[in-house]
């Protein structure tokens, strides 16, 4: 193939990628300029420049309220799933039990089922069989549910990849299965342990339906924004906390990544030696 034919088509896939990666995240973009806007409604040309929408926002309880909220039950979600989908990968990776594919299929459902359906059935079985009231831990404990087979699908990948004979030699050498577990496997796939934990925690701090049927008297965040979208003075702060999220989110991703660069060098150096 020569050279000007293949210069061409990287030029047209480097113009596609751009293209996709713009309309991907291009709205998402505008939050923060739109946050700065001096006017209630979301156009251009913008009204002017601002930072009272982030003031209002720090002065909403409500909104602040249920920010707490969620940051509560997706980080209670978050270390549960991981916690519980750890043993759970190793069994259904290293099939320790008959049934693992029964069991794997199960885990899964959560991906294939409508939401909605978990959420009513959450919903009879709070109220109607186990009579308790309808609270952020009620939320918590449906968010586990179907973060579940996101955990599980990213540890049985780095199981899956890990060099089983790690474990042997351990073993071999007369550690027992729980000091393998410490000393070599969870070291070793800590960069999946890292990325199930943001991954359950970002499926948790986004999840509106379980959080709309079985919040209380304290909402989540998406459950607080979809009701104050009604009220279109309220959307500049709305704009103003997306922003600060969007950033944190950003800075937490590249946190992460960099974590992980610096665990695998640090992994391959001790291979090495």
């Amino acid at each position: 193939m020569s050279q000007a034919p293949r210069s061409r088509r990287f030029r047209f896939l480097s113009l596609y990628a751009g293209l996709f990666i713009a309309f991907l995240y291009g709205p998402t973009l505008l939050l923060p300029l739109f946050s700065f806007n001096d006017g209630v409604f979301a156009i251009f040309p913008l009204n002017g420049f601002t930072t009272r929408h982030y003031a209002q926002m720090a002065s909403n309880a409500g909104m602040i309220d249920a920010l707490y909220n969620s940051l509560a039950v997706a980080s209670f979600a978050a270390i549960v799933t991981t916690a519980l989908s750890l043993p759970l990968s190793i069994v259904l990776t290293r099939r320790l039990l008959p049934a693992s594919d029964l069991l794997l299929s199960t885990v899964m459902l959560p991906l294939v089922v409508p939401t909605i359906i978990f959420a009513v059935a959450f919903l009879v079985i709070i109220i109607k069989v186990l009579g308790m009231e309808l609270s952020l831990g009620a939320i918590a404990v449906a968010h586990v549910f179907v973060c579940l087979p996101f955990s599980v699908v990213v540890l049985m990948s780095a199981l899956e990849g890990l060099d089983i004979s790690l474990e042997e030699a351990s073993r071999d050498l007369g550690e027992t299965a729980f000091g393998t577990f410490r000393r070599v496997t969870l070291p070793l796939i800590m960069p999946a342990v890292v990325s199930s934990l943001l991954l359950c925690f970002i499926s948790s701090f986004d999840e509106f339906v379980l959080s709309f049927f079985l919040s209380g008297t304290s909402p989540t965040l998406p459950v607080f924004l979809y009701g104050q979208l009604r009220f279109p003075n309220n959307l500049p702060s709305l704009l103003a906390l997306g922003s600060v999220i969007l950033v944190v989110s950003a800075a937490i991703v590249v946190l992460a990544e960099v974590i992980r660069q610096r665990w695998e060098a640090r992994l391959n150096a001790v291979q090495k030696t």
